[in-house]
């Protein structure tokens, strides 16, 4: 008799965690500062001959869904395609990320963290080949509420790393590193419950 109850009880408790989900989506500029340790040369260097580093802008685009609610924060994952070029060199990053997000704090600014893997793909100025490899990032931010169903995104930091395309990729001898990447974000989530 009352192992008949605990199904629809148990379908009431899931019912109610389903309630308290809630999904973001956003579609925001970001800068990204791409360095490598050594220089490359040749037609398959990402940064260009003998650059280090350079700033590529873009936009980062993806969406999250908060899946659980506990006492002081929220948990789930986030999804993001982020794509960035400069001086004819494009990366397009898709991860996925473990995220965190604190409860709404004093003026209701809500900061989270999340940890992402995923894969990069890059292309060098002068080459018209691409070069898919695994990647790794934190990501960082604050955002405050506007409405009901709108946030902004006040800040978001970002740091990760991926190995890009290079000439030791496509048969030089040297080694070059994977490339750093430092990511800065601002603009607007719009949420759904």
């Amino acid at each position: 008799m009352k192992l008949r109850l605990v199904v629809p009880a148990l379908a009431l408790a899931l019912g109610t965690l389903g309630a308290k989900a809630q999904i973001g989506v956003y579609l925001n500029p970001v800068v990204t500062r791409i360095s490598i340790s050594q220089p490359d040369t040749g037609p398959f260097a990402f940064l260009g001959d003998n650059t280090t580093s350079r700033t590529f802008g873009g936009l980062d685009f993806g969406g999250y869904y908060d899946f659980f609610h506990g006492g002081a924060f929220n948990a789930g994952v986030d999804v993001r395609d982020t794509i960035v070029h400069s001086h004819n060199a494009s990366l397009n990053s898709y991860t996925v990320s473990a995220r965190i997000e604190a409860h709404p704090m004093r003026y209701g600014l809500k900061p989270y963290a999340q940890l992402a893997v995923g894969a990069g793909s890059s292309k060098a100025e002068h080459a018209n080949l691409r070069t898919t490899k695994a990647q790794f990032g934190v990501f960082a931010g604050v955002d405050y509420p506007l409405g009901k169903h709108v946030d902004f995104r006040a800040i978001e930091v970002g740091y990760g790393s991926v190995t890009t395309t290079s000439s030791h990729i496509y048969g030089a001898n040297t080694s070059i590193p994977a490339a750093t990447l430092f990511n800065i974000s601002s603009g607007l989530v719009f949420r759904f419950r």
